[in-house]
């Protein structure tokens, strides 16, 4: 690519310093002033990295903005869970405490189990619930 003429203006100290610095590396002034043009415009390896840097913080920035809104979803759906358990079960009878702790204690066995399970497959609640609440795009 040809290169094209281009005309500056300098302080008399900026022009002596150039002179010399060129002379010093046998250089033409013309070169010497075009790499400093160029280092100048361009980003070195700080700005890079300090850019990437930046992207990589937004990104994270991102992920821990969706955990604290699924963790949000998942807070509110215990509360309403628990509040709802309370407010509908109504207390048992002495006699009837024993065969209902048997019989919870292995309703929660069926439940980890079945947690296990979801886990395992990679299923998501809150994907389900984005899904299902207006046709987003999951989590």
């Amino acid at each position: 690519m040809p290169k094209q003429k281009f005309t500056v203006y300098l302080e008399e100290e900026t022009l002596a310093a150039l002179e010399a610095f060129a002379e010093r590396r046998g250089k033409s002034r013309s070169l010497v002033a075009e790499a400093a043009i160029a280092s100048f415009v361009t980003l070195d390896a700080a700005e890079r990295q300090e850019a990437a840097i930046t992207r990589r913080l937004d990104q994270h920035l991102r992920a821990a903005e969706r955990l604290e809104r699924n963790l949000g979803i998942s807070i509110e759906m215990l509360a309403l869970f628990v509040r709802h358990w309370l407010a509908t079960t109504p207390a048992l009878p002495e006699e009837a405490l024993a065969g209902a702790q048997a019989k919870g204690k292995a309703r929660y066995e069926g439940f980890v189990a079945a947690l296990g399970r979801r886990l395992a497959r990679g299923a998501s609640f809150t994907r389900e619930i984005s899904e299902e609440v207006g046709g987003r795009e999951p989590l």
